[in-house]
């Protein structure tokens, strides 16, 4: 989703405002051939191909790549540490940066502050469509075409990087982050290739799919149905609830309701009652309030941070878990699903992931 993007309706029409909450609850200079002072050229390979001309600067620039995995083009945003071009035989870790729903690594805001002042680390910001749920789509024929966001992110981005860049090519040099829909992707990642991460991080994460949370799982469906599409009215081509062509409800993890156990690739995709997966791994949760209104997602994302939280107690297991209410302290944050919140989230975040890079 669009970072600082609110919607507010009027109490009179409850009933929308609760559509629009589950939506949003998921929810330079070009430069052909990169030059001394500007991005490194990357080679394509792994499935990807380039499309287009580079832009950005030398540590802040944007790709597009096509593949055969996911259907039309694709935005990858790179932020490079400041001393990368001076130091060519450093190597460094890389943060993976999973968005929301609605939103591309083109939105020059998902590059928040932190991150661009990251010392020690590479930022890799992936497109992950504005409904693509960082999962393989059980449904590969719907009119979204192909949606295999998985097989994308993994097969092919992650070594496409290691390969053009200097990375730390190892689990001990990779972390993964999402926020809203990503922060589902990330825990996700993170649980099925435990392998290649070491770091998990989960900013107000649409992070329970199970039964026991049917607003998000609504959520998840209200995209793929786009049901949301006509509050955007006419000649609003970037209205962040519409999700694009309209697919079936089953489209990705099959039925989503919990008839005689066949919502099974639902539970199996939930993040909140798998934390075992995540053993050893350093994990990090964010959430605010919503200042306790329905009609903002951050209320619902705050019940699905604490599912996962007992979880982790439950386990045992080590985390670190920011409750920030209302935003009072904050930063800028006014405790819902919101921008300030995010670049106060990765203000807490970045400095502890790079010291954990480093101690590693």
């Amino acid at each position: 989703m669009r970072p600082a993007l609110s919607v507010r309706l009027p109490r009179a029409k409850a009933a929308v405002a609760a559509v629009a909450a589950a939506l949003l609850l998921l929810l330079g200079t070009p430069a052909a051939h990169a030059q001394p002072s500007g991005p490194p050229k990357m080679t394509d390979g792994f499935g990807l191909t380039q499309t287009g001309s580079v832009s950005g600067s030398a540590t802040n620039f944007v790709i597009t790549v096509k593949t055969a995995q996911v259907a039309g083009e694709h935005r990858i945003r790179i932020l490079l540490p400041g001393d990368y071009a001076a130091n060519p035989a450093k190597r460094y870790p890389v943060l993976y940066f999973l968005h929301g729903a609605s939103d591309d690594p083109g939105n020059p805001r998902l590059a928040y502050p932190a991150l661009l002042a990251a010392q020690s680390m590479i930022t890799v910001i992936p497109d992950g469509g504005r409904r693509g749920w960082y999962s393989n789509w059980l449904d590969q024929k719907t009119a979204a075409g192909a949606q295999n966001w998985e097989n994308f992110h993994i097969d092919q981005v992650i070594p496409f990087i290691d390969a053009n860049l200097r990375t730390i090519a190892a689990k001990k040099g990779r972390a993964v982050t999402g926020l809203s829909m990503g922060g589902f992707g990330s825990l996700h990642y993170a649980q099925a290739h435990p392998e290649l991460f070491s770091q998990a991080g989960a900013f107000s994460g649409a992070v329970d799919l199970s039964r026991d949370h049917a607003v998000m799982r609504a959520a998840v469906v209200a995209t793929l149905t786009n049901i949301g599409a006509p509050l955007c009215g006419s000649g609003a081509p970037d209205c962040p609830l519409d999700f694009g062509p309209a697919v079936s409800s089953d489209a990705i993890f099959g039925t989503p309701y919990p008839v005689l156990g066949a919502d099974w690739r639902w539970n199996d995709a939930d993040p909140s009652t798998h934390m075992d997966r995540l053993s050893g791994m350093g994990i990090s949760l964010y959430t605010g309030d919503g200042r306790g209104d329905p009609a903002n997602p951050e209320f619902w994302v705050r019940s699905a941070a604490q599912h996962v939280k007992e979880h982790l107690d439950a386990l045992g297991y080590p985390y670190h878990y920011v409750d920030y209410g209302d935003g009072s302290g904050w930063g800028s944050c006014d405790g819902g699903h919101s921008y300030d919140c995010w670049a106060q989230d990765f203000a807490d975040f970045v400095p502890r992931l790079e010291a954990a890079f480093a101690s590693a």
